[in-house]
């Protein structure tokens, strides 16, 4: 496959900038940019896999020492959160996956290793039975809660059931998948956030609007939630549903996107001035498709990154910071959390993630630290 020439220009930019940033940011955790510069967040925060796994994604073609020494770093400034237990919650995947799976699938680190497996016992533990879902969240009044997003922890999961020869993290992941394509996923392919169990006898009680508009609205980084975690449950288990249920996710995506590329935070939102929009869901949502892309028949294939080229292509053009030397990040127009009015319209690490992973996939590295 050959790549277009702006891709590989591109990515040379996404190299330069994440060296910049690694001088700037160093071992730290960043989330949100204000004014230019990356906030600072504590060590159990759920984005903290985000930064590391991007300096991983430019070291593995850079092999660049200071990149590497960083990211280790911040694997080990999370160990007191792994051994306090209390701080842990469902999103121990998006932390130790693309930090300590990353390192130990690119350096065999046997440290990475054990981290990445023992947040994966964590992760299992917290499975319901009667319910078939992993619980989101510490908050005794969320004992019975399961949200979209965990779709993207699963990957710990598979890969802790090939790592161990231990099929039990398999099954725990196909339980909670098998559970959101019944539950979350409508037949359109937009999905609920937030889906409510009686924690005791595991039967359904309510969909929760979350961080969309409402609970039958379509929250777009839902949207790629889905879409992308269905792709990688498919990729491990070869479940021709995940399949499916990712194809819906992205078709629905893609005839709600504005055409620009920029998704609103909510495709099914009132309008309103100053929208708050979601840059982070689109480079998700793309991440996806090429994903899906390897899943798939070539006529499909084909599609599915022609899409996604589309996508990178748009928010390139007209959302990336390269213009602006004082900005630490690289894509804007991120919203965290619309309902709350929190951090709305501002770069955000995951945003630069999913974009700096999609670019690699484009020039055809699909080895991803998921």
């Amino acid at each position: 496959m050959t790549n277009a020439p702006w891709i590989d220009e591109l990515w040379h930019r996404i190299i330069g900038k994440v060296e910049h940033m690694n001088v700037s940011i160093g071992a730290d955790f960043p989330y949100i940019s204000y004014d230019g510069k990356y906030n600072s967040e504590d060590a159990d925060w759920w984005t903290n896999g985000f930064w590391p796994g991007l300096l991983w994604l430019v070291y593995r073609e850079s092999k660049e020492d200071q990149l590497k020494e960083t990211a280790d770093q911040i694997e080990t400034l999370m160990d007191p959160v792994l051994a306090d237990f209390y701080p842990l919650h469902h999103d121990v995947g998006f932390m130790w996956s693309l930090s300590s799976v990353a390192q130990y699938k690119l350096l065999g680190s046997e440290q990475s290793k054990r981290r990445a497996l023992t947040a994966a016992s964590h992760l299992v533990g917290r499975y319901n039975a009667k319910g078939q879902f992993i619980r989101a969240w510490n908050q005794p009044e969320r004992t019975g809660w399961a949200i979209i997003d965990c779709m993207m922890n699963l990957p710990l999961l598979y890969w802790a059931s090939e790592e161990t020869g231990d099929p039990r993290f398999r099954h725990v992941a196909v339980l909670h998948a098998d559970m959101t394509l019944r539950e979350f996923l409508r037949p359109d392919g937009s999905s609920h956030h937030i889906v409510c169990f009686d924690p005791e006898t595991g039967g359904r009680q309510e969909a929760l609007g979350g961080q969309g508009y409402s609970p039958d609205s379509a929250w777009s980084r839902g949207t790629a939630w889905s879409l992308y975690g269905m792709a990688l449950s498919a990729r491990y288990t070869r479940d021709q549903r995940y399949i499916d249920a990712a194809k819906r996710a992205a078709h629905f995506f893609l005839a709600s996107v504005p055409e620009d590329g920029l998704p609103p935070w909510d495709f099914r939102a009132p309008w309103e001035e100053d929208m708050a929009m979601d840059s982070s869901a689109t480079a998700c949502a793309a991440s996806g498709m090429l994903e899906l892309s390897l899943l798939v028949p070539e006529r499909e294939s084909a599609f599915y990154r022609r899409s996604a080229e589309k996508l990178i292509f748009k928010l390139n053009e007209r959302y990336t910071a390269w213009d602006d030397p004082s900005e630490e990040a690289i894509l804007r127009m991120g919203t965290a959390n619309r309902p709350k009015k929190t951090h709305v319209n501002v770069p955000m690490i995951y945003g630069d993630y999913f974009f700096a992973e999609a670019v690699c996939k484009l020039r055809g590295v699909h080895d991803t630290f998921w």
